[in-house]
C-alpha cells in the first residue's frame, strides 16, 4: 500500500496534466475543455489506485485483486464522452481531436495512478504539442496543395450549385463550403432580381489540378448570375453587375 502523500501527488498531478491539455482546448473553444479534461484524467488516476489498492487484504482473488479489471473499464467508457463532443454538420464534422484528448488523458491519468510517472508525464508533452503545433505545420504544408476561394454573391436559388458545376467542369475538387450570411444589401439594384435580395459570401476550400488557367476560370464564375466578386485568399478581382459585358 502506498503513503497518503503519494496517493495525493498522483491525484494532483494527474490533475495538473489534464488541466493543461483541457486549457488549450478550452482556448480553442472546443466542446470538452479545462474542467473535463481534468475530471477524466483525476477520475482515471482514482480508478488506477483503486484497482491496485484498493481491494488489499480483503481477499479478492487470493491476492488482493486485478488492477486490470477496472483499468480496462476506463479505456471503453471514455468513448462515451468523447461520443458527446463529436458534433456533425452535414459532411463537416467537429470534436474529433477533442474526443481524442479525452481519450488520451484517461490513459495519462491510469500511467499516473499506476506510478508510471515517465510515461504519463511524456505522454502529456507529446499530446501538448500535437495540439498546439502540429495545427500550424498542418496548415504550412497543405497551404499549397489546398486554396481558399472566397466569393461575394446575391443569395439565390441554385447559386451554390452553379458555382460548383463551373469548378467541376474546372477539374476543381471541393474540401469544404462554408456559407456566410450578411445583411440585406439596399445598394444592389438588379431587373434579374424580382426581391431584394441577401449579400452572402461563400467560402469554398478547394484542390485545384495541376494544369490551371486562372484566367478562364475567374471568367466563368464572374459571368454566374448574382456573383459580384471572386477572389482566391489574397488576390481580389471585382465584377460590377451593371456592365453586360467585362473587358479585362
Amino acid at each position: 500500500m502506498i503513503s497518503t502523500s503519494e496517493t495525493i501527488l498522483r491525484l494532483i498531478l494527474s490533475a495538473v496534466t489534464g488541466g493543461l491539455v483541457g486549457m488549450e482546448r478550452e482556448a480553442n473553444n472546443r466542446p470538452a475543455g479545462l474542467r473535463t479534461h481534468v475530471l477524466v484524467t483525476l477520475g482515471s488516476t482514482l480508478i488506477m489506485l483503486i484497482s491496485m489498492y484498493g481491494f488489499d487484504g480483503l481477499g479478492v482473488d487470493g491476492n488482493g485483486g486485478d488492477p486490470a479489471r477496472l483499468a480496462a473499464q476506463v479505456v471503453s467508457g471514455i468513448g462515451f464522452l468523447g461520443a458527446g463532443t463529436i458534433l456533425r454538420t452535414g459532411n463537416h464534422i467537429r470534436g474529433l481531436t477533442t474526443a481524442a484528448s479525452i481519450w488520451v488523458c484517461g490513459g495519462i491519468g491510469l500511467a499516473i495512478g499506476n506510478g508510471y510517472y515517465v510515461g504519463g508525464l511524456a505522454t502529456a508533452v507529446i499530446v501538448l504539442f500535437t495540439l498546439k503545433s502540429l495545427g500550424v505545420i498542418e496548415k504550412i504544408v497543405f497551404k499549397k496543395k489546398y486554396r481558399l476561394l472566397i466569393l461575394q454573391c446575391q443569395e439565390r436559388p441554385g447559386l451554390i450549385g452553379d458555382i460548383g458545376h463551373i469548378l467541376g467542369r474546372n477539374n476543381i475538387v471541393i474540401k469544404d463550403i462554408k456559407v456566410i450570411s450578411e445583411e440585406e444589401s439596399d445598394e444592389y439594384e438588379d431587373d434579374d432580381f424580382e426581391e431584394e435580395s441577401h449579400v452572402i459570401e461563400v467560402h469554398f476550400k478547394v484542390k485545384i489540378p495541376s494544369k490551371f488557367s486562372n484566367k478562364s476560370f475567374f471568367d466563368q464564375i464572374l459571368h454566374t448570375k448574382g456573383v459580384e466578386y471572386v477572389m482566391w485568399q489574397g488576390n481580389k478581382r471585382e465584377y460590377s453587375s451593371n456592365l453586360s459585358t467585362m473587358e479585362r
